[in-house]
Parts: structure tokens; sequence; C-alpha cells
């Protein structure tokens, strides 16, 4: 049995890793996908403290590296449940079951889709959610962003450097993301923007993307694009519906809880993009995981 089993190991998952580690606690990390969760798509990051400029993947290999260098254990696994038996929880896998003394959820959230038809058909092959994954595949060509905040912006000013062109369809009628971020996209002279207009669906050719439909929801004009690739960049949706009962979700799907990282069951935490919250970036979600992790170290000293 563990002390402490942790469900993720993005910057929330990581940062708890150490801090429980700190307090003398034994800590199992959990991980379905890859060790740095969202962070290891983001090509610069320019806003974490300490770092004028470094790749997110980077940054992810530091942050996996800390935890394990002070003796953080670790399964490439997917949790599907978690088992309340008062003070001993039993975190369930697709490979088996893991116990510990207290349990933090740090699941973060994947990526958004749009929901429109044939989207999920060209999935992977001409629709992208990852511009430093899949950028270069699209070298010379003409590709689409679909969203207006950051994640939107940094990817298409990426997309910028390699593509002929780039054009950010947003259903707003100005960006949301930061200041900065728009007038070095806007510098660029191979992206386009088109505002007030979603998509109504994709189209291609058998197996091969070749444009969409899209809709100024101003005036209901329809309209079909062509283009080689689409990034679609609107967000992130949480992954906990498997954690529905033992943590307590919003309307939204994110974990019930505050800045005091409590769940609705004694000795369940959680901490960083996938709990309810209105900033998700990367210093919250660390400085939720040193919240949740010193919350689970006082409950787990007080059994």
């Amino acid at each position: 049995m563990h002390d402490i089993v942790i469900i993720g190991a993005g910057p929330a998952g990581l940062t708890a890793a150490l801090y429980a580690l700190r307090a003398n606690k034994t800590v199992l990390l959990i991980e379905k996908a890859s060790f740095g969760g969202q962070i290891t798509y983001s090509p610069k990051i320019e806003n974490y403290p300490g770092f004028e400029g470094i790749s997110g993947n980077e940054l992810a290999d530091r942050f996996f590296e800390q935890a394990v260098s002070q003796g953080a254990e670790f399964e490439l696994e997917e949790a599907v449940k978690i088992v309340d038996n008062g003070n001993e929880k039993t975190v369930i896998t697709d490979s088996g079951a893991h116990k510990a003394k207290a349990v933090i959820i740090a699941t973060g959230a994947k990526h958004r889709m749009l929901g429109v038809p044939h989207e999920e058909e060209y999935a992977g092959n001409g629709i992208s959610f990852c511009a430093v994954c899949d950028g270069a595949f699209y070298e010379g060509k003409e590709v689409i962003v679909v969203g207006g905040g950051n994640s939107a912006l940094q990817e298409a000013i990426l997309l910028c450097d390699s593509c002929s062109k780039v054009t950010v369809i947003q259903n707003l009628s100005d960006f949301t993301g930061e200041k900065k971020l728009v007038e070095i996209l806007k510098s660029r002279g191979n992206a386009e923007f088109v505002f007030d207009t979603v998509i109504k669906e994709f189209k291609g050719d058998g197996d091969e993307l070749k444009g969409a439909v899209t809709v100024n929801e101003k005036t209901g004009e329809e309209r079909e694009i062509s283009f080689d690739g689409a990034f679609i960049a609107i967000g992130l949706a949480p992954d906990n519906k498997a954690f529905e009962n033992i943590a307590g979700l919003d309307g939204y799907g994110y974990v019930a809880s505050g800045e005091d990282c409590l769940t609705k069951t004694p000795g369940v935490y959680t901490a960083g993009d996938c709990r309810t919250k209105k900033i998700r970036q990367i210093t919250t979600a660390a400085a939720d995981g040193a919240v949740a992790a010193l919350a689970a170290c006082r409950y787990i000293d007080e059994l």
C-alpha cells in the first residue's frame, strides 16, 4: 500500500508528488497517456516563473525527473474507479488495483471537439488538436485553426512558420486571447482571420479531408472553404466521469472543489485543470498540487 496514489501526471499531479515525497510519504503516480499532461503540446512557454522561454516537453521532463529523483513510483495505466473503504482507498485501473491511504485526482482535461458531422471521421487524418505534433505534415500547405483563445493563437503562430496560409476561424467578433499573442499573429503575413463564424461540417473525399462548410452566425451565410488540414483549439473538457460518485462533479463535469482541493469524500482530493476553477494555467495547477498534497498528508497523519 502507498500513502498517496495520484491519478494524473501533469503539473498538478507531479507537484503534488513532490510535496508529498518531501513530507516522507510514499507516492504512486498513475498516468494513462504521457507524463506532463497538456503542457507537452505547447511549443513554447513564456509565463512560467524562472524561464523566459521553455518548450512544454522540456518543462514536463523537468517536472517528471524531479518527482522521480525524490522517489516517486509510476504506472502507465488508466484509472477507472476509486473505491472508498474508509481509511483505505483502492484505485481500480485497466490493469489492476492500487491501495492507498489517500488519493489525489489530477486528471487535467482533454481537447474539446466541435461536435459537427465528419469531425470524428477525420480526427487524426486531417483534423488535429496539436500543431507542435502535426504541424510538420502541413509544411507549405493551407490550414485553418478553429478558436480564438490563447491556445488557438499559439497554434496559429506556430503554424505560420511552416504553412503557406493559416486561416483562424473564431465564433465571436474578436479574439479572447492575450493581446500580445494577437499582435504577434497579426504581424504574420500569411495569417487570415474570419470572425462570427462556425464550422457546420467537415467535408472530404473518402479518407482525405478537403475542407468544411462554415456559417456566419450574424448573417446566416454559408460558405464552403478548402484547406489541407484543420487544427481545433477551442478549449478543454474534463475527464472525470469515472470519479463522479466518489468526488462529485459540477454541471460541466469538473470536480466540485474550491481552493482547498477537497472533494466530498474524506481522503480524496483534487488538483489542477480537472477541478472547478476560473483560471487554468500551469502555475495554478502547480499551486493546486501543493495544496492537495499537504492536505492529504495532514489527513494521513491524523488517521
